[in-house]
């Protein structure tokens, strides 16, 4: 995988273009962090990769979610009926 600065990016672009046809994927930076992911994108693959992308950052989000749950502390399986049963019980 290639790294290029925003800097090689504007200066650089047809090395840019290149790698990212020959790798696949190139990841820019912005003041030495990774800030973004560029995919080569085969024709007619548009909406497949597009989906495979909002589907990873999906799975991302919701290891982030039990991250921070587990780290919270998890409810037990009575827990939950309880809390269950009393938003029933508020109808």
């Amino acid at each position: 995988m290639n790294f290029y600065s925003v800097r090689d990016l504007r200066t650089e672009s047809k090395n840019v273009w290149e790698n990212l046809s020959a790798g696949g994927e190139v990841v820019i930076t912005n003041n030495g962090k990774p800030s973004a992911l560029m995919i080569d994108i085969p024709e007619g693959g548009f909406d497949e990769i597009v989906q495979a992308v909002r589907q990873a950052r999906a799975m991302i989000a919701f290891n982030n979610m039990r991250r921070k749950a587990a780290m919270s502390g998890f409810m037990s399986d009575e827990e939950i009926e309880a809390e269950i049963n009393a938003a029933r019980n508020e109808e």
